[in-house]
């Protein structure tokens, strides 16, 4: 269902819309009976959820109705009446959960146009008053909705962390979907950042120790007594121990864990006697943990819909790998990976397992999505995203790696604009947030639209990125704007050396830590880059670590205190001061472009206003994009357009290239 480069062929040029449009249909779903499909395609230029069915030819009918903001996350319920999904406020990061009564979804306020949603351009759907009313289940002002799982052992109810009674503090509260009704089954006294709740109803708890360790603990309800089941060196575990998944009698946990090793495998912990036993291991790849920082990434372990057993885990190296850990599903995933040349991401099926949903990652052919009936082996391609994307005109992603001045080896992509000569090439070093994260293969819409516009992409997992090794992780310590950064300059020098870049003509491109790293760039190496783009970077890591929600602030020990410094010890936070690009402005004299949007909870725009100020009090020119409607990532399809097409026109002015008109 994808095909090769056709080298020989002329590449169109292809706009920003063809990248950053909305999609046709994504993300879908089966439900549990397995006769509907959920799934997410425009009305009114948002995302929303729609539902079909698996074998009629009935219409599909749009069940929610959000013109303000694309929904991206929905869940089945087990009863077919309800469906839920989650939504912020303009990117505040304030979830909420909202319930569709799915049974009172009017069929007939479906447009004509969305007979054939398979096929028809879902960009030009629009359908007056769409489903039901959205009941806010959680309609607590300023709170946020963390945790959220749908309960395996108790029916109809879902478990979820929820900071309605303290912004600082998670308690952990169960639903009642039917009813809306919200019982707390555990107040935080203060010092938890995770929550477990068994199915005999035993409770057991994170926290962080003043140390940074992470502690697992079991809560007493009655004493508020807690008993230590195990400690974990939190160092290893930055953004906390994941996948951290109760089994479904409720004795143990599995987890992915380094203990003892540089790998992250998959275990068992016994919560009676805190022993893990090794569950499933690659002998060179970690456990994908990629949703610890992107929830709405797959998780690494993949459950038996119906029983909550373990079926299969994935590993990440340059590809992923999944493991298969039951009979059934070793036969269904041999069937389903026969289906695309690209990797398994989403993955649902009904409650029998035997009809399934595939979404596929690939590097030119994004979120291909397939059925497959594993009773009759029946299988069709339900939808491509974007069809209107050839593969055969996209460039593939090639992992590279490239050996660091101080000898570590750095695992990288190089994506090759298809058609040029790959040699002097303009070059575009896309940097990764995080820090505590990575890049992977599959497909990136920054990287097509760069490649198509001729320049090189290269994406280099620096020391301190995730998913290879605790040892390569750890090298990250006290290394922000030092080692971090020279292996990002060490991955320019290697791609001149190699022939693919013009040493004039590369720039830096980064969100959140990319965002800082890209400062870092103009502001320590200043010579190295002809332009930047800083998206939501941090300008001053002392005022960033002030103005995070308190929420985090526990956590805060075993990623920024540790591995960047405490602000509250001074000598930490001169140092802190002396790797913040704020410090360095008068050294700035690449042209710089920042893009922030306003509601953004994790980099506040102050980070990138007193930056602009900085540099426009200087005279210095700097192109600022705010979007009031945004906040840590820009998700209205309008405002990323706006920001990519001023992108392509800034690096064309100063790399050359052929941006898109800029008449629209």
């Amino acid at each position: 269902m994808s095909a090769e480069p056709r080298m020989s062929r002329e590449v169109p040029h292809l706009t920003v819309e063809d990248f950053f449009g909305p999609p046709v249909r994504a993300g879908a779903s089966i439900s549990p009976d397995g006769t509907r499909i959920a799934y997410l395609a425009p009305w009114q230029g948002r995302l929303n959820v729609w539902v079909e069915s698996v074998e009629s030819d009935e219409e599909a009918r749009c069940v929610t109705a959000d013109g303000n903001r694309s929904v991206h996350t929905f869940h089945w319920t087990d009863d077919p009446r309800w469906l839920l999904y989650e939504q912020d406020g303009d990117g505040d990061e304030n979830w909420h959960v909202y319930r569709v009564d799915l049974e009172n979804v009017d069929a007939k306020t479906t447009d004509a146009k969305t007979t054939d949603a398979k096929n028809a351009d879902a960009s030009d759907v629009d359908v007056a008053n769409p489903g039901a009313e959205a009941v806010d289940l959680t309609p607590f002002p300023g709170a946020t909705v963390a945790g959220f799982e749908l309960s395996v052992s108790r029916s109809g109810k879902a478990l979820l962390h929820l900071n309605h009674r303290n912004p600082a503090e998670f308690d952990l509260c169960e639903l009642d979907i039917a009813t809306g009704e919200l019982t707390m089954l555990a107040q935080n006294p203060g010092q938890v950042a995770g929550w477990l709740y068994t199915p005999g109803g035993d409770l057991y708890a994170q926290t962080w120790t003043a140390d940074g360790e992470i502690e697992l603990t079991q809560w007493e309800t009655g004493t508020g007594a807690l008993r230590v089941v195990t400690t974990f060196d939190g160092s290893g575990y930055p953004m906390g121990v994941a996948p951290f998944q109760l089994t479904p009698d409720g004795s143990g946990v599995w987890l992915g864990s380094n203990r003892g090793s540089d790998r992250t495998r998959l275990v068992r912990l016994d919560l009676a006697t805190g022993e893990e036993t090794e569950v499933d291991s690659h002998p060179q790849f970690d456990l994908d943990t990629r949703s610890t920082v992107f929830p709405t990434l797959p998780s690494p372990l993949i459950r038996d819909r119906r029983t909550g057993e373990l079926i299969g885990a994935r590993y990440l190296g340059e590809r992923q790998v999944i493991h298969p850990l039951d009979p059934h599903f070793t036969e269904v995933l041999e069937n389903l990976e026969r289906l695309s040349d690209g990797e398994i991401s989403a993955v649902s099926s009904d409650a029998s397992g035997q009809r399934w949903v595939v979404r596929f990652t690939h590097d030119r052919d994004p979120g291909v999505t397939c059925y497959y009936d594993h009773s009759t082996g029946e299988s069709r391609l339900l939808f491509r995203p974007f069809p209107h994307l050839d593969p055969g005109v996209l460039a593939p992603m090639a992992p590279v790696t490239i050996r660091a001045r101080d000898g570590l080896d750095l695992p990288s992509y190089l994506t090759l604009p298809v058609g040029a000569e790959p040699t002097g090439l303009p070059l575009v070093l896309l940097v990764h947030g995080g820090p505590w994260s990575r890049d992977s293969w599959g497909f990136n819409p920054v990287a097509q639209l760069l490649a198509n516009r001729g320049y090189a992409v290269l994406q280099v997992n620096f020391r301190g990125s995730t998913g290879y090794g605790k040892a390569f992780l750890k090298a990250g310590i006290g290394e922000l704007a030092g080692k971090m950064h020279d292996d990002l300059i060490d991955a320019v020098d290697w791609a001149v050396d190699e022939g693919y870049a013009d040493r004039e003509r590369v720039a830096i491109f980064g969100g959140s830590y990319g965002g800082y790293a890209t400062l870092v760039g103009v502001t320590f190496t200043p010579d190295v880059f002809a332009a930047a783009i800083d998206a939501f970077g941090v300008s001053n890591l002392v005022t960033y670590l002030g103005a995070l929600p308190e929420f985090v602030r526990p956590q805060l020990i075993n990623n920024w205190y540790l591995y960047a410094g405490d602000p509250s010890d001074p000598e930490q936070r001169a140092d802190l001061l002396a790797r913040s690009p704020l410090g360095r402005v008068d050294q700035i004299r690449t042209p710089l472009m920042v893009i922030q949007g306003a509601n953004d909870v994790r980099v506040v725009k102050a980070e990138s206003d007193q930056l602009v100020d900085a540099l426009r009090a200087r005279g210095v020119e700097v192109e600022y994009m705010v979007k009031d409607n945004e906040g840590h990532g820009f998700v209205n399809p309008e405002n990323n357009i706006d920001m990519y097409r001023a992108a392509d026109r800034f690096l064309a002015r100063h790399l050359g290239g052929r941006p898109d008109s800029e008449e629209h």
